[in-house]
């Protein structure tokens, strides 16, 4: 697993640097590992991934509430005093993360996460897990 992070946090590279005020980026499986990150220590990436896990477990549970939608989360924005938080599915049991601070430009961060899904969506999904923790 780790050979797989390293090789996956060169693709957020663009995204970090493309996008002006972005402080972190990272991707996580629904169950809150961190499989990827750019722009971030590994310990501040780990708590931002199992904070996400939940969060859109949320999402999701208020998806459920509109009855002609599918129920899965899509994006999440949240702001906050100091930034914005966003969280997007990045494919099957995968979600992209970014911190960004205070006059990121909207529009922009929404139209290179999504590029950035699209180009590399295969590469972020992540198979479900067995019983005993293992990838099935």
């Amino acid at each position: 697993m780790i050979q797989q992070r390293t090789n996956m946090d060169w693709m957020l590279k663009d995204l970090a640097e493309g996008v002006p005020n972005v402080r972190n980026v990272i991707v996580l499986s629904a169950d809150g590992l961190r499989m990827a990150q750019y722009g971030t220590e590994p310990d501040t990436a780990d708590r931002l991934a199992a904070a996400c896990a939940g969060l859109q477990s949320l999402a999701a549970a208020v998806g459920h509430e509109f009855p002609h939608g599918d129920g899965r989360m899509r994006l999440v924005v949240i702001e906050m005093g100091g930034g914005f938080f966003y969280l997007m599915a990045a494919g099957a049991r995968a979600f992209l993360a970014v911190l960004a601070d205070e006059g990121v430009d909207a529009g922009l961060m929404g139209q290179r996460m999504r590029d950035l899904v699209a180009r590399i969506g295969e590469h972020l999904s992540t198979p479900p897990r067995s019983s005993s923790g293992q990838v099935a």
